[in-house]
């Protein structure tokens, strides 16, 4: 099978992956031949790639679905095992698995329409608020699943990186944060299974109501998971004004539905934008503008 991959998919791969991404791109023909051999698939046409290969299928009693198939590592592996958990609720529903190749075999949601279409963001943000509620329970005791603090541990190399300097972030905003992070893990805050990337885009309509897709399946306190929402929809950055009026009302309904304190949501919010913004330094080499402008802006709503 011949595949023409978009070079931004491409290069997504190898920059996360390095040689275990050629390895999966050099492979990703025959696993798709496995996967449709191994779940009688007929395949449609592939769906926008960033850092998996998707398209949508056809299963043999004639009904849709959609393959997913990535590098096998400890979030595409967490998504399994959450939606797994999961079964549906709030959630698409996996139909099949095969974690040691990467494979996913999801159900198709119709309309299939992402939350971020929504005109009305105090409507959106409530039904992000009750599918958060639906997906959120406790973590199993014996589980894999990725650990938020795993995540911001990540921070300590910041310094290192930039010879004790904090490169392109403004010194004040690295202490404030390294201090909330400390902070905000010594809550010793009960902790449930996570989405972990939680936004616009992750949230779609479906007959069974609005359900997430992709969960990163992450342990963590609730309250971190409307960072990324706050964020969102990723790209569209309002004026600084817009931005304030829009977050304070946003966390004032998530505390509303959820019962969350309103000031650890702006914690979590602020030490998740400049997370992203770290993230995005390491990953590509930019300086992660788009989240770091996120950061100063939500830094202002707590001041």
């Amino acid at each position: 099978m011949f595949m023409n991959l978009p070079s931004p998919f491409v290069k997504n791969i190898i920059n996360s992956f390095g040689d275990h991404g050629r390895r999966y791109l050099q492979e990703l023909p025959e696993l798709i031949l496995i996967a449709t051999r191994r779940w009688d698939l007929i395949l449609g046409e592939a769906f926008p790639l960033s850092y998996n290969y998707v398209c949508a299928v056809t299963r043999d009693d004639g009904t849709s679905a959609v393959l997913k198939i990535g590098v096998p590592n400890p979030e595409l592996i967490g998504e399994i095992n959450a939606l797994k958990i999961n079964k549906g609720k709030g959630a698409c529903r996996l139909l099949e698995s095969a974690s040691d190749m990467g494979m996913l075999l999801l159900e198709c949601l119709q309309p299939g329409k992402m939350l971020s279409t929504l005109t009305d963001d105090d409507h959106a943000t409530e039904i992000a608020a009750k599918v958060m509620k639906a997906i959120h329970r406790p973590p199993p005791e014996a589980n894999g699943f990725i650990s938020l603090r795993g995540w911001f541990d990540e921070l300590k190399n910041l310094r290192p990186r930039f010879e004790g300097g904090t490169g392109p972030f403004p010194d004040i905003t690295v202490e404030i944060v390294e201090e909330m992070v400390q902070e905000l893990f010594a809550e010793n805050r009960p902790y449930v299974l996570l989405h972990g990337d939680f936004h616009h885009f992750n949230i779609l309509s479906s007959e069974r109501g609005w359900l997430v897709i992709d969960p990163k399946g992450v342990i963590g306190p609730a309250e971190f998971e409307a960072g990324p929402l706050l964020l969102n929809p990723w790209g569209e950055m309002p004026n600084e004004k817009e931005a304030i009026q829009r977050t304070r009302r946003r966390i004032s309904i998530l505390a509303e539905q959820l019962g969350f304190d309103q000031q650890r949501l702006l914690k979590w919010a602020i030490c998740f934008s400049f997370l992203s913004a770290w993230w995005d330094t390491t990953e590509d080499g930019s300086g992660g503008e788009y989240s770091s402008a996120w950061t100063e802006i939500l830094l202002k709503i707590k001041r």
